[in-house]
């Protein structure tokens, strides 16, 4: 049965994003359909449906890839009750590394040794790679011609981003991690057989 009325491509459209894995961009949304609803018709529609979820436990939420359902915010320490395995952790030069790389891309292996001072294990890069968080993007015209990172567009939705502007301000990743060193400081050694990355 094709869609006649806007409520009915709405209807489609919700579940579409309900059954999703990943966000979905208007346009993929579009084809759906045998009779092209048009991309205005669907950005109404989802903009109805995020006010529709308002209030909710779930919310739709625009990405930099597409639109998606995600639990809100302050139920996550809820559901975090649910999960079996423990999400990963990662060192402090990982996320330094990332940091790095997401304020000051594209940037080769060299700078980020430069503005951490010290070198760039390359475990390091492949475990941001392996995550999907970045890519090289090209190469700096440069002797040796060193490979330029910058992040991708799984890294801003997996930290709930449009854009690269809606980044915290560097003097906040500074305060989470400085609260994170003295989280480590005080909790006891982790045993022997669990990995750190």
């Amino acid at each position: 049965m094709q869609p006649t009325t806007p409520d009915d491509y709405k209807r489609v459209i919700e579940a579409a994003l309900l059954a999703a894995t990943a966000p979905l961009d208007p346009a993929v949304l579009r084809r759906m359909f045998d009779e092209d609803p048009g991309s205005e018709l669907v950005r109404r529609l989802l903009e109805e449906l995020r006010e529709d979820w308002a209030g909710r436990g779930v919310e739709l939420v625009r990405l930099a890839s597409g639109w998606r359902f995600r639990t809100r915010p302050e139920y996550q320490f809820y559901l975090d009750r649910l999960k079996e395995e423990r999400p990963p952790k990662y060192s402090r030069a990982v996320l330094e590394t990332l940091a790095i790389i997401a304020y000051r891309q594209p940037v080769t292996r060299g700078d980020i040794e430069e503005v951490r001072g010290v070198a760039v294990s390359p475990n390091v890069i492949k475990t941001l790679e392996s995550r999907g968080w970045i890519d090289v993007v090209g190469h700096r015209d440069t002797p040796g011609r060193p490979a330029l990172f910058a992040t991708t567009r799984r890294f801003l939705d997996d930290l709930g981003l449009r854009s690269l502007t809606e980044l915290p301000a560097l003097t906040e990743i500074e305060r989470i991690m400085d609260l994170v060193d003295l989280k480590e400081e005080i909790k006891p050694a982790a045993p022997e057989d669990e990995p750190q990355v």
